[in-house]
């Protein structure tokens, strides 16, 4: 018999009066009369922590998703009392707390409003599984815009949007899914050319509401856990998108191969369809440095394991191929088939490395081995032993990469796809349910991987990449957007959520080109790829099911057009490789998206069609059948057309000719653009001279290239290259400053430039204030051509004497 009704109908519960307070070096709690705390850290001057807890005792403080070697620090931390309203001020904004509710307002140090609250906190109890569900609700000003999220396969902008974040396995997804394989929950808002940020760290299921419910509210909430949030301020997007990416962790620098063609299908078997694939591509001169392996290698789908009949000796076979250029990549699954006789199964189980159920069974599941038990990768215990079982793969074979799939964690013929939530977890002893650990499960299934792969591959640097993931699991793998479809729609969908990704922190991320399912026609193939080179992350991927995706299968026309554009990537590779070092370094995403760019510009908002490829590349990608041109929006500013020089004025649209050779590319004024020669594999042969690709403006640009050996650990030690070269053109004269730092020497001996659009005839040189010979330059007056040193701190052309 029910003797006390009133947990029956609590509802929502709501922090009461403010009781007292205590300040603490970096941060300040609350109490209030019903025991709610609040407490406030100061990380940076733009970046507050807000942790709340109902029952008067916080949770032990552990997250996978913060980067515990971010560096923390503040200019000011001043608190301010007043009746009813305690202020907290920084060197950029104020926090104000009301002392009767505990609501929280953020603004500039002009008292101009960032974000206030609604509701606020409020929590409701969940009788069905202990603890709260915990939420917010905050108010939106009018024309607030909403960025982020992840891979959510919808409109970039999420004004209106309402959407939960649980990795779920969704073969052939379509737009506007809500569910997919990632959980970022960090959100980037603009109103009042003022940017912000909100990272809700909490890895339960989330769930966010951007003005979908009331017009100028936004909510979001979790199924357990903490209300534990982190506040960014910009007041640019791109310092809250760096910002966030600091907290959250980035890789190390990859290899330079990972960043060239990749070749996969599902699947390349046996050993002699693998090195014919090879060999056609070399004999194509069609550029490609990976090959990927799908679950047909393995004996009976069982991970770490050979199929002996379908690839006799992989030793020799990985070898062979990486004499020819190839890196081979494999992928690897967290199902273990249960089987008594498979030496993985037997350790996993004799050390208890399985996940349980709540009454203690195994976890079972069928996935592609059949029935499967799970490694429970939130025990480092569990981690470290996978990590070790790379050596034969890595080690011994000489594998160069591993990909995680299935690991959201995905198993077949059950509700849901998943894991019952009541399977246990350690969570690096803060022992949890499912409910918990889900959302997190694949990512440190790939941090596991990584630490093995990078442990059997050193010197050299490992190549990571995963399906599933969870806001940080940037700092140990690439990923992709998962099972597509070949067709427009999702030739669309693959540009948005690649933007959408890095501007959630993942940047080394692209689309399975051509689409997973089903088959494109040449034409989509085609444009995917023109689209697909400009993607961190370029890898054609399909099921196999559906007909052959490699590019020479659609005929003449289409394979000599992609060669083209996989080309052109070649070229373009220390442009990338610089925008990595720019995004490892700096947590700056390496696709920009149009708000991002330039979020003055209203026009932006809703913009995600044509995006910023590192800092001066303007792509604008053919997303439709049968046409041969479209209209693009260009930023503001002056933007050369990358096939003919014709020079774009932006903050407006124009129509662009797009034939299907001919995919829209255009520079930015004033850019200097590195180029490598066309090679068909990174490092296939040594480079003696650096292009530089010159794009005149009447006025000053900065460009930088990062360069290093490539490979190895040696760029940590110093042993690196980055330059920066200043231009600053007239209408009579150009100057290029270069400045130097790194103990790196490249190998090439001089840099060959071509200047273009410029408005004058070249008379003079000045090398380092010295005037040199244009003939000694190998000067081409008819395309603005030249070789001069690798070295040099300045040069100038002039088209009259210097004065």
């Amino acid at each position: 018999m029910i003797t006390n009704t009133e947990l029956e109908t609590k509802g929502n519960l709501f922090p009461g009066e403010v009781k007292a307070f205590e300040f603490d070096g970096d941060s300040i709690t609350f109490s209030t009369a019903n025991t709610v705390l609040l407490r406030i850290t100061v990380l940076r001057d733009s970046i507050l922590r807000f942790r709340y807890a109902t029952d008067g005792i916080f949770e032990n403080d552990f997250s996978y998703a913060i980067d515990k070697d971010t560096m923390h620090g503040f200019n000011k931390f001043e608190i301010q009392e007043a009746p009813s309203l305690i202020t907290i001020i920084t060197s950029k904004i104020k926090c104000k707390i009301s002392t009767t509710d505990l609501k929280i307002g953020i603004y500039d140090l002009q008292d101009n409003v960032i974000v206030e609250e609604d509701l606020g906190f409020h929590w409701e109890e969940s009788f069905k599984y202990g603890g709260n569900f915990v939420k917010m609700n905050k108010t939106s000003v009018e024309g607030e815009n909403f960025f982020g999220l992840g891979d959510k396969p919808t409109n970039f902008n999420l004004k209106g949007r309402k959407l939960t974040l649980w990795n779920k396995d969704q073969f052939a997804f379509n737009k506007d899914l809500d569910e997919l394989y990632k959980a970022v929950p960090f959100y980037t808002a603009l109103h009042s050319n003022i940017a912000y940020g909100i990272f809700f760290d909490n890895s339960f299921k989330t769930h966010f509401d951007f003005c979908q419910d009331k017009r100028n509210e936004v909510k979001f909430w979790a199924e357990g856990g903490e209300m534990n949030y982190y506040f960014i301020y910009g007041p640019k997007i791109a310092e809250v998108v760096t910002s966030y990416t600091n907290l959250t962790g980035t890789p190390d620098l990859p290899p330079l191969w990972a960043l060239g063609y990749h070749q996969s299908k599902w699947s390349y078997f046996p050993e002699e369809r693998v090195t014919e694939l090879a060999a056609k591509f070399r004999e194509l001169d069609f550029p490609c440095d990976a090959i990927h392996l799908d679950i047909d290698y393995m004996e009976d789908f069982k991970c770490f394991t050979w199929n002996n009949k379908y690839f006799p000796d992989p030793k020799l076979m990985v070898e062979k191929l990486e004499e020819e250029g190839f890196k081979t990549v494999v992928i690897i699954d967290p199902g273990i088939k249960i089987d008594a006789d498979y030496k993985i199964f037997k350790e996993a189980l004799d050390n208890n490395y399985f996940c349980r159920r709540a009454d203690g069974p195994f976890m079972r599941g069928k996935v592609w081995p059949g029935e499967c038990y799970f490694p429970d990768f939130t025990n480092p215990k569990v981690r470290e032993w996978w990590a070790g079982l790379f050596k034969e793969l890595v080690g011994e074979i000489g594998v160069k990469g591993v990909w995680n799939d299935m690991n959201e964690p995905a198993v077949m013929e059950v509700p849901g796809k998943t894991f019952p939530t009541d399977v246990r977890h350690n969570y690096d002893g803060n022992d949890c349910s499912h409910r918990k650990a889900h959302n997190i499960y694949g990512m440190q299934m790939a941090r596991a991987t990584h630490d093995g792969v990078r442990k059997y591959s050193f010197p050299k640097r490992p190549f990571t990449m995963t399906r599933a993931n969870f806001a940080g699991g940037q700092r140990y793998c690439a990923t992709w957007t998962g099972d597509n479809i070949a067709t427009w729609e999702h030739l669309w969908l693959a540009n948005t959520q690649v933007q959408r990704l890095c501007l959630s922190g993942m940047s080394f991320t692209g689309s399975d080109i051509g689409g997973f399912a089903e088959q494109p026609s040449g034409e989509l193939f085609t444009r995917w790829i023109q689209l697909g080179i400009f993607h961190p992350f370029c890898r054609v991927h399909s099921s196999g099911d559906h007909g052959n995706q490699e590019p020479w299968s659609f005929g003449e026309e289409v394979l000599n057009i992609t060669r083209e554009y996989v080309r052109l990537r070649y070229q373009l590779l220390p442009y990338l490789y610089t925008a990595f070092y720019q995004y490892t370094e700096e947590g700056i995403p390496i696709l920009k998206p149009l708000v991002y760019f330039d979020q003055e510009d209203v026009h932006t908002y809703y913009r995600s069609d044509e995006f910023i490829f590192g800092n001066q590349i303007l792509v604008c990608p053919i997303q439709d059948a049968h046409v041969q041109g479209r209209r693009v929006y260009f930023p503001r500013g002056k933007w050369y057309n990358f096939w003919n020089d014709e020079i774009v004025t932006g903050g407006k649209e124009h129509w662009v000719d797009a034939p299907l050779e001919k995919s829209p590319i255009f520079i930015k004024e004033g850019a200097i653009i590195p180029k490598f020669p066309v090679q068909n594999y990174v490092d296939e042969i040594e480079t003696e001279a650096l292009f530089l690709d010159i794009y005149y403006k009447n006025g000053n640009e900065t460009s930088i290239l990062y360069e290093d050996a490539h490979d190895g650990y040696d760029y940590k030690k110093g042993r690196y290259s980055l330059k920066t070269f200043k231009f600053r053109g007239k209408p009579g004269e150009i100057i290029i400053q270069q400045h130097k730092d790194g103990k790196f020497l490249t190998s090439y001996k001089h840099l060959e430039i071509r200047i273009h659009g410029l408005p004058f005839e070249i008379e003079k040189a000045y090398l380092d204030n010295e005037e040199v010979s244009l003939e000694t330059l190998d000067f081409d007056p008819t395309v603005n051509t030249m070789k001069i040193p690798k070295v040099f701190d300045l040069i100038q052309f002039t088209s009259k004497a210097k004065s």
